[in-house]
């Protein structure tokens, strides 16, 4: 049976934005499962023995990432076992994508810092950093829509991160209310959420519209400005979304770096290579900032889902 082709204004995105070198591998990730990837979670128990648990199974063969600590990979017939593994439910492990994983390894939060998470539902990012935080500093997530607020609190809860402090909070005013507070901020922004694209389901792209795209923009940049509001001088933000679309992406940077000359976009590191482009410097006949070279566009694959990260710093 032949799969359903995805929708024509999406597959001129990919023309525009994927290159031709790395178009067939793109085109072929939407028509595979993929390998799921977990992370070890060392906030509820020892990792070395959730590890060993799982490698004890005898229908899971986990491979590690090479360059991070406690992350895997299973192949795709491997997922439903590990879904249903004791470790997954009671949080001893995390199912979350690699790309996902990225922002947090781009964020590289600290011990002893002061955290925000300004738009956090359903969690995994944010147990993710206060993890790597190992329990010293102050880490703060947000979230909007009371049903997913709920939702993420019960999330840090059974990941062992009850400790994160959680706000029913709209992130466009949490810039002001808290100025120039943080030493580091996620903004892992609500977007269009093209990543979840797949040819083997039609529904992955029912509620998808340029539309939708041009209203995530919208409050995309009303996010990064507040994002940009509450981080101390010297301070770092990543913004990231699940998103192909440039106008969730660079123009919503680029917006900010025309605004603000204290920013400065770094060098996105990731310790594990990723099938990924440099940022675009222009889209549809506009001259975007020279510094979006450093951003990130993670491309689909059989690994990776789509995503973009950039790295920005507040001027000391």
């Amino acid at each position: 049976m032949e799969l359903p082709s995805l929708p024509p204004a999406f597959l001129q995105l990919l023309d525009a934005v994927v290159p031709a070198s790395d178009r067939a591998a793109v085109d072929h990730s939407y028509t595979t499962l993929h390998w799921t990837s977990f992370r070890l979670n060392p906030l509820k128990g020892h990792p070395e023995d959730t590890l060993a648990e799982l490698t004890a199974h005898p229908a899971l063969t986990p491979q590690a990432v090479e360059g991070v600590d406690g992350v895997f990979t299973v192949p795709p017939e491997q997922r439903e076992q590990l879904t249903h593994h004791p470790a997954a439910g009671d949080g001893r492990l995390y199912i979350q994508g690699l790309s996902s994983m990225a922002a947090v390894w781009a964020l590289d939060p600290q011990p002893g810092e002061e955290i925000l998470d300004l738009a956090a539902a359903p969690g995994g990012k944010t147990s993710y950093i206060a993890a790597r935080m190992q329990g010293q500093g102050r880490l703060a997530a947000v979230e909007p829509v009371k049903a997913r607020f709920h939702r993420l609190k019960a999330n840090l809860q059974r990941l062992g991160a009850g400790h994160v402090h959680t706000y029913l909070k709209d992130g466009v005013i949490v810039g002001r209310l808290t100025p120039q507070r943080f030493d580091r901020v996620l903004l892992d922004a609500p977007c269009s959420s093209e990543a979840q694209f797949t040819r083997l389901d039609p529904e992955s792209w029912a509620h998808w519209s340029p539309k939708k795209v041009k209203d995530s923009a919208r409050l995309q940049s009303k996010l990064i400005r507040s994002a940009y509001q509450a981080l101390k001088p010297g301070g770092v933000l990543l913004y990231s979304t699940c998103s192909l679309s440039p106008e969730e992406n660079e123009l919503v940077v680029d917006g900010l770096l025309r605004e603000q000359a204290d920013v400065t976009v770094e060098p996105v590191a990731l310790p594990q290579p990723l099938p990924q482009r440099a940022g675009l410097l222009h889209w549809q006949g506009q001259a975007l900032a020279p510094a979006l070279a450093h951003a990130v566009r993670i491309l689909p694959s059989a690994h990776t889902d789509a995503f973009f990260l950039c790295r920005l710093r507040k001027a000391a």
